[in-house]
């Protein structure tokens, strides 16, 4: 008989093809819909920012593993999956690319004014209406960012062929020769005039973005998020935007998603993704394939390949 497993988010049609293949695949609508299921559950798969919501993880006793579609566990109570042996894994260093990429696309978006001359010409104003604000200039500008894990690093390497001097924060000096450690963030935002975050979600970092450091970036640098929303004080972001002493904000993440403040999507001091940073044909077949291969390796009494728990 397959292992009962539910998945709470769907992926990409190859993978599931691959999860039908192997186990009885339940998928997640409601958490009424599991009273009948619960007790056979014994895997989920689940996506990064959704993770596992606490009523369902309670409502499964047979549960033995959680394979996150993503680097994030913020959205999963570690805590008490350790208290009841629960393993945990996740897809590390597979959209580490993709998620960089996007946030060098971001600043290239945000700076030149990407979005809005793309709307003036598919409008047909070109040659008819006064032509959009000139954009900034990318080369050179004092990039800081805030978590130089894989995805800071790559972030860094790509800034790297725009001629930027780069300064990063964290929770320790990584000793990195081509990059300049600051610990104080306020400090790195005030000498930033790009302001990346690539820090990691979760209560530690819960508006480490406030309104000081927002105002210390101010009125001619920007801030870009590929991280979690929940790391910028999203009400003080569109206040400082508002108030025009921030220069701009490119978003790829949000404090409450799928729900993003009317102020934001009205400003033209903003850019805006529904986050895609790992959204591409190639990285979500890649990280599908790693929950699959975690999933079969537990199963299978094996190493787990990618365990945070």
């Amino acid at each position: 008989m397959k292992p009962e497993i539910l998945l709470i988010e769907p992926m990409m049609p190859e993978v599931e093809k691959q999860l039908d293949a192997a186990y009885t695949v339940h998928r997640f609508t409601s958490v009424e819909q599991l009273e009948a299921i619960a007790p056979n559950i014994r895997a989920i798969a689940t996506g990064g920012a959704t993770g596992v919501p606490a009523p369902i993880m309670n409502s499964l006793p047979a549960l033995e593993i959680i394979a996150i579609n993503g680097i994030g566990t913020d959205a999963v109570d570690l805590k008490e999956a350790r208290r009841r042996h629960i393993h945990v894994t996740t897809t590390p260093g597979v959209l580490t690319d993709d998620v960089a990429d996007m946030a060098l696309g971001l600043i290239l978006s945000l700076l030149r004014g990407l979005p809005e001359s793309d709307r003036y010409v598919r409008d047909g104003a070109w040659g008819h209406s006064p032509a959009p604000a000139l954009g900034h200039k990318v080369t050179g500008k004092k990039l800081g960012i805030i978590g130089m894990g894989q995805v800071g690093r790559a972030i860094a390497r790509r800034a790297q062929a725009f001629s930027m001097p780069i300064s990063y924060t964290d929770l320790k000096d990584f000793g990195l020769d081509e990059y300049h450690f600051v610990p104080d963030l306020k400090a790195l935002a005030l000498e930033s005039e790009i302001l990346v975050i690539a820090a990691s979600g979760g209560p530690g970092s819960r508006h480490l973005v406030n309104r000081d450091i927002l105002d210390a970036v101010g009125t001619h640098g920007v801030v870009v998020n590929v991280a979690r929303g929940s790391v910028v004080d999203e009400q003080a972001l569109v206040q400082a935007l508002e108030e025009g002493t921030l220069g701009g904000a490119a978003l790829d993440v949000f404090e409450h998603e799928p729900n993003v403040p009317t102020a934001l999507m009205h400003s033209n001091r903003t850019v805006l993704q529904p986050h895609r940073a790992s959204a591409t044909v190639e990285t979500r077949l890649e990280m599908g394939n790693l929950v699959v291969r975690n999933l079969a390796a537990h199963f299978a009494g094996q190493a787990l390949l990618t365990a945070v728990i």
